[in-house]
């Protein structure tokens, strides 16, 4: 079973915020088929085209990441959210590479609609993953690392049961156990949004998000969108 929710704490502090979350079971990741590779290079130079020159902190779904990362105090421009990281590795270097099926479908969806799109692998998660402001006491592992740290008192971060962060920084990055692995059968997959137009946009990205899964990797998945009034999903 896995649980997915928003801190009341959290939903008093950013009343906008609105998230799309998959629970997803007996999918199959792998590297990158064909198919997948070609139409996430399409989106690619799709969104090249669509931002030209426009900063992308003139993007309203990044101007309220932005906001909302400032309000817990970390400079937006030496931590940036994950699409607009995403974003900017695009419109700097000309591309995004492929990793594997899971994340690169994730990585399409983000930069069609600038969202930050996370996979969860659940393998090592331990109760209802929560999004809530941190103590300072839990433990993280960056990705590609293995010494422990902890996050700042209040910043934001997706916790499980145990203490152990999965993502810091809300949207920043994920964890070394979090990552989506080749091997990965079951997630939890979430796309958020601040912005004004974050409910249209959510509902849009996670109707993507879910015909690309069910077309590249299969398995069955339970949808909801997230916000005040339904804070959380279980499967």
């Amino acid at each position: 079973m896995s649980t997915f929710q928003y801190h009341p704490a959290i939903l008093a502090r950013y009343p906008k915020i609105v998230g799309g979350v998959i629970l997803a079971d007996g999918m199959t990741n792998g590297p990158t088929p064909d198919g997948l590779r070609a139409a996430f290079q399409e989106e690619q130079r799709a969104t090249l085209e669509r931002i030209g020159d426009t900063p992308l902190s003139q993007l309203a779904s990044i101007a309220a990441w932005r906001r909302a990362f400032s309000t817990f105090g970390v400079m937006p421009t030496q931590y940036r959210c994950a699409a607009e990281a995403l974003l900017r590795r695009l419109t700097k270097k000309g591309d995004i590479p492929c990793i594997n099926t899971l994340v690169d479908l994730g990585n399409l969806v983000s930069i069609r609609y600038d969202l930050p799109v996370a996979v969860f692998d659940t393998r090592t998660i331990q109760g209802a993953v929560t999004v809530r402001f941190a103590e300072g006491n839990e433990r993280f592992t960056t990705l590609g690392e293995t010494e422990e740290e902890h996050p700042e008192p209040g910043e934001v971060i997706f916790s499980d049961e145990s203490g152990t962060v999965l993502a810091r920084r809300w949207c920043w990055r994920q964890s070394e156990q979090s990552a989506a692995r080749v091997d990965t059968t079951s997630a939890i997959i979430t796309i958020e949004a601040h912005h004004d137009e974050g409910h249209h946009d959510i509902a849009a990205a996670l109707n993507d998000l879910q015909v690309l899964l069910a077309t590249y990797a299969g398995g069955s998945f339970k949808a909801c969108i997230l916000d005040a009034s339904t804070p959380i999903i279980s499967s």
